[in-house]
């Protein structure tokens, strides 16, 4: 593990190792850039103006958010080329932010239904700036998005709302499956569909100038071809389902929770002032517990209540004393941040410095 807690926080806190962070971020920058790809990292991840700017700063073109929330912010602290990489359902309040937005930014736009793109047309027309718009396709996750053979209606109503269509995304969200394949299927999957979609608006003459997928585990299997653009998202931090998928080592995790021992009640167990509201909740099939505890690797967080975890040891191993401060790497990373007011960011087990997390709760 490469974090050094620094003595005498307060915690629990979300702590952030500065080198780890500038290390995850410049070798993402580096991979995109040579496997041909532009980057677009997922901000919603970090949620943070300095990491978006140390991503900036090495490469990345511009950044994916989830909300028009996340947007506003990242817009109001100088990022002027951003992506909002949903299939946004507009009411009469969304109006009037997306067309603020798209009077100040560069601004991309995720539809995946002819309605939601007949209402987009609606609320951006006479907009100062020009609006692009990427149709989303399901390659697999089977959340949002739609198959490769309807992207071409989908396009041709985005077109008639007067919205310029430039490309088809993805989210391999099926790259986090059960067996160590998932990674490559998910990847091969994003491919294809993305490729058959990009196909079925070209033949209708739109130029599809973006074809961006990318995910933390699918980035890895990536092939030169079809796909032009990746938005990976929790590379910055990783955290321990990406660990236990293998798609980072122990030295790439960049942000732990410092959590102090507050209760030894048995030789088997201790038990730490984090819960789930640091931790968040998440379960993964990847993890075994609530957590990873790179001091006590053999441990498991094996209960998780808001302000409590049990950790659970093995016989043999023995625990840490009353009062110790311990590091805990999420199952999910991006939940934890959003739960915190501020990341405490540390060079060599010292604290350098404190950054607010800026666009936590832009959850709209």
């Amino acid at each position: 593990m490469a974090i050094q807690l620094p003595g005498g926080l307060d915690t629990p806190a979300l702590v952030v190792d500065s080198d780890v962070l500038d290390r995850n971020i410049s070798r993402m920058a580096e991979r995109s850039r040579s496997g041909g790809f532009a980057l677009r990292p997922h901000a919603k991840t970090h949620k943070c103006i300095q990491i978006a700017d140390r991503q900036l700063q090495v490469g990345a073109f511009g950044l994916s958010v989830a909300t028009i929330g996340e947007a506003e912010v990242f817009a109001r602290n100088g990022v002027d080329d951003l992506f909002i990489a949903y299939p946004l359902w507009l009411d009469a309040g969304k109006v009037q932010r997306i067309r603020r937005l798209a009077d100040e930014v560069s601004l991309r736009v995720g539809v995946e239904s002819i309605e939601g793109a007949q209402r987009l047309g609606e609320a951006l027309r006479g907009s100062a700036r020009p609006v692009e718009v990427l149709i989303e396709i399901d390659s697999g996750a089977h959340r949002t998005g739609v198959r490769p053979h309807a992207a071409a209606l989908v396009g041709k109503t985005v077109a008639d709302a007067g919205l310029d269509v430039v490309g088809v995304f993805t989210f391999p969200g099926h790259g986090y499956g059960h067996d160590t394949q998932a990674r490559e299927r998910a990847a091969r999957d994003e491919e294809r569909v993305l490729a058959e979609a990009a196909q079925e608006l070209r033949s209708l003459g739109f130029n599809m100038r973006v074809i961006s997928g990318g995910s933390t585990p699918t980035v890895g299997q990536w092939r030169q071809g079809a796909v032009n653009e990746l938005r990976p998202g929790v590379y910055v931090f990783n955290d321990a389902t990406q660990l236990a998928m293998g798609v980072c080592s122990p030295d790439d995790l960049a942000l732990a929770a410092a959590a102090t021992v507050i209760s030894t009640p048995a030789a088997d167990r201790f038990v730490l002032d984090v819960g789930s509201k640091t931790l968040g909740s998440d379960r993964s099939p990847w993890v075994t517990g609530h957590g990873y505890l790179p001091g006590f690797p053999q441990a498991m967080v094996s209960g998780l209540w808001e302000h409590h975890a049990v950790v659970g040891l093995p016989d043999g191993v023995r625990g840490p004393r009353l009062g110790s401060v311990i590091a805990v790497v999420p199952n999910h990373v991006c939940t934890p941040v959003n739960l915190a007011d501020e990341l405490v960011v540390v060079r060599g087990g010292e604290v350098i410095d404190h950054w607010p997390v800026a666009a936590r709760g832009a959850n709209t």
